[in-house]
């Protein structure tokens, strides 16, 4: 089967042509919940459809993986969570968020040649 009419899975036995779908919108707030958390436009139907699996996995499913971003954002983002909820508490750890903030650095920039 060619990529473009590949199917893709979005939950509960609905599956959507890869070259039809269009959008994607990551479900917030009381929108997100139980078997809700992507809203998926397809050519040809009116209504966007409600996925229980999330845009990445969409997206990766559709053959677009090298678009989703890896491991790093996530690493980034859970660092950045971290960061905003210590400094709501007035305890921010400056060596454990500098060590973190190092190691991303690291993982995401080609070593240097002497």
């Amino acid at each position: 089967m060619a990529s473009s009419t590949r199917m893709v899975a979005l939950g509960f036995g609905t599956f959507a042509r890869a070259d039809r779908i269009y959008a994607l919108e990551r479900l917030t707030g009381d929108e997100r919940g139980d078997r809700r958390r992507t809203r998926v436009w397809v050519e040809g139907v009116a209504d966007p459809l409600i996925a229980s699996r999330t845009e990445v996995t969409i997206l990766r499913d559709m053959g677009q993986g090298a678009v989703v971003a890896g491991p790093e954002l996530d690493e980034a983002l859970d660092l950045a969570a971290r960061l905003a909820a210590a400094a709501e508490e007035g305890r921010v750890d400056l060596s454990d968020l500098g060590r973190r903030a190092r190691r991303l650095l690291a993982s995401t920039t080609p070593a240097s040649e002497d």
